[in-house]
């Protein structure tokens, strides 16, 4: 039975973890169906934005721990790639959100994001958090560190002191404590939270298309780079090109024309 329910809104992927009775806990299928679902959506030219969210009261409980789950797994990759393969599902979460597409990726937090789930939720470019959503790290109650690309996607959002605290204190934290942690971007009643996660990626992806790749592609990279110079020099190659681009003059005559622009993504 699937795991992850999609569905396409105009530009925009929508997919929800769909797992309610046991509020979205993850298993190795829908750990896999998520990274799967977004190369998918990497893929689709039609497809400009990425929503992830979840069904039911709950974001992602983390891993299902008692559960149970004898779906059969379709990774995507290759025979040799699984023998090579040493970061498993958890591990592509930040990999597979944040790097291996250029498409924005914005979470929707429902309710709790604990542990592996909130792992998830940080790999998004962009959160918006219902103000019924609780946020725990949940890894040191279960006697480890974290996974999922946390120790790398949460000290570059809110600091190192910020991250270690946070990740040391193991407690819920409440959605207007974690807008003010900056740990969420924004916080909606539960019940426009749908509403304005749609509304949000919806004005993204009306957006000029290759400009929006390009964007996301250099920021998400700079943690990463340690030559200011050559981040300068790839900052004016995208921005050439994309005013070269068809959508690029398009939104140059859309603003001397006082109108609207058309973008084609091209």
């Amino acid at each position: 039975m699937p795991q992850l329910a999609t569905e396409t809104v105009g530009h925009v992927r929508v997919l929800r973890l769909d797992r309610p009775q046991r509020k979205n806990a993850l298993t190795a299928a829908l750990g896999w169906s998520i990274v799967r679902a977004v190369r998918d959506a990497h893929a689709d030219d039609d497809v400009r934005v990425v929503a992830l969210t979840g069904n039911g009261d709950a974001f992602c409980s983390g891993l299902d721990l008692g559960g149970g789950d004898d779906t059969p797994v379709e990774t995507g990759l290759s025979d040799q790639a699984q023998m090579l393969d040493d970061k498993g599902w958890v591990g592509r979460f930040l990999l597979a959100l944040r790097f291996d597409t250029d498409k924005p990726v914005v979470a929707g937090i429902n309710g709790a994001a604990v542990g592996a789930g909130l792992s998830l939720a940080m790999a998004a470019d962009i959160r918006i958090a219902a103000d019924s959503a609780r946020l725990h790290p949940g890894y040191l109650r279960a006697g480890t560190s974290p996974d999922g690309g946390l120790t790398w996607s949460l000290p570059s959002l809110v600091g190192h002191e910020a991250a270690m605290r946070f990740l040391l204190e193991s407690r819920f934290v409440d959605a207007d404590e974690a807008l003010r942690r900056g740990l969420v971007s924004e916080v909606v009643p539960a019940d426009q939270l749908d509403s304005r996660l749609l509304e949000f990626c919806g004005a993204v992806a009306a957006q000029a298309p290759l400009a929006v790749r390009r964007t996301k592609h250099l920021v998400a990279r700079t943690p990463l780079i340690n030559d200011v110079g050559a981040r300068m020099t790839d900052e004016i190659r995208s921005a050439l090109a994309g005013l070269d681009s068809e959508d690029g003059q398009e939104a140059v005559r859309a603003i001397i024309e006082k109108r609207a622009p058309e973008f084609r993504g091209r």
